[in-house]
């Protein structure tokens, strides 16, 4: 199917049709990740795009154009409009709170459903078809091996000390062997006793699908007295 000067009833519900069935699929999987941005929206997104590129493509049958005249004609006006509205949307789900940034995936997720409601909007049916099928493998399949990938992890670990006061054990030391880096922080007096406590900032690598290593706390003992351990996410989704 192409943009007719003329689509009939037909073809245009054929087009808010297979828009549907593509943003029910995203959205889909957004909804069961209890995203933000979720089934109902991605399909409202979607939905208004192909409507409002079916209404161009309807008022496109001016008198005197014929089909191969569309190139004298500024068509991409209206769809650069939709998708500077549509970050707007994007931009309202995105959040960061201290070193953590959400919804990046999600407001990504909006503005590319809003790009396959143009595309059937226009009639461009295969190639919206197509790139419903890349965004859900991409949401899906790559996001298996995303979690899978070893990355930079990051906590915060707050520890008291045996002793009233210095020296204090190296916990560089305490903590080779375990492929974890610890970078002192800073230090204070425990309001219950007189020991003090010790803040590190930890590194290491691992995949995110795998759980935070906790065997190497045994390491600390009876050096240290384990307060606090505290994982900081920095994942975009």
């Amino acid at each position: 199917m192409e943009m007719h000067l003329h689509p009939t009833a037909f073809e245009i519900a054929g087009r808010l049709v297979l828009t549907l069935i593509a943003c029910i699929l995203v959205g889909l999987n957004r909804e069961s990740a209890s995203h933000s941005a979720g089934l109902r929206t991605t399909v409202l997104v979607g939905l208004a795009a192909c409507i409002a590129t079916s209404q161009a493509n309807i008022l496109l049958g001016l008198t005197g154009k014929t089909p191969d005249m569309f190139t004298t004609m500024d068509v991409m006006r209206l769809p650069l409009g939709i998708l500077t509205g549509v970050g707007f949307i994007g931009g309202g789900v995105i959040l960061k709170r201290g070193n953590l940034v959400s919804g990046v995936t999600t407001a990504a997720t909006i503005w590319a459903v809003s790009v396959i409601g143009i595309c059937f909007g226009g009639g461009q049916l295969i190639l919206g078809s197509c790139g419903t099928v890349l965004i859900v493998l991409t949401l899906s399949v790559l996001r298996w091996i995303d979690i899978r990938i070893p990355r930079d992890q990051r906590a915060q670990l707050i520890v008291a000390s045996a002793a009233e006061g210095p020296p204090f054990p190296d916990m560089s030391e305490l903590l080779r062997g375990t492929g974890i880096q610890a970078r002192f922080q800073g230090f204070s007096q425990s309001t219950q006793s007189e020991r003090t406590l010790l803040t590190f900032d930890l590194h290491w690598r691992q995949p995110e699908v795998e759980e935070a290593p906790l065997d190497f706390l045994k390491n600390l003992e009876p050096a240290y007295d384990v307060r606090s351990f505290e994982v900081i996410k920095e994942a975009m989704h």
